[in-house]
């Protein structure tokens, strides 16, 4: 389910947490999915009960990418996100990082792939002080959005 905002969110976390299931959260730009992105994913989702997604809106990525990035608009990159069995929601943010959102749900498990440190993942303090976990996933090797560009550029 694509969820409208963080409020929204929010509102939607209390409730799982309510019932007593673990909120696993994750985030990026999954511009063009690959196996690597969807092995990632349910790697994270196995680390609990419901699985969420933050994801740059296409102006974030525009800065963080630059001008020829994001490939799918949002609406393309949310829709299928959400349409895989390990993602459970998606909500967009358009800051740099995810760190409001990440503050506003507070997940029992913050999860980042392998090219990052417990030292340079957003949020990792937070999380951590409200007794939750951060974990990071192996990428799978020679996967990249990059290089699925870089090889189609050269085609």
């Amino acid at each position: 389910m694509i969820v409208a905002s963080s409020e929204q969110l929010s509102q939607l976390v209390s409730q799982l947490r309510s019932e007593g299931r673990r909120v696993v959260f994750t985030n990026g730009v999954f511009d063009i999915l690959h196996a690597g992105h969807t092995t990632y994913l349910d790697a994270a989702k196995a680390l609990g009960d419901v699985l969420v997604v933050g994801l740059n809106t296409d102006e974030s990525v525009r800065r963080l990418k630059g001008p020829e990035r994001p490939i799918n608009t949002e609406l393309d990159r949310a829709t299928v996100l959400a349409a895989l069995r390990s993602v459970d929601h998606v909500v967009l943010f358009s800051d740099d990082t995810p760190l409001d959102l990440i503050r506003a749900i507070r997940p029992d498990v913050l999860v980042k792939g392998g090219d990052y440190t417990r030292q340079t993942i957003v949020g990792a303090d937070d999380v951590e002080a409200s007794g939750g976990t951060v974990v990071t996933i192996p990428l799978v090797e020679g996967r990249s959005t990059t290089n699925i560009i870089n090889r189609a550029r050269t085609v």
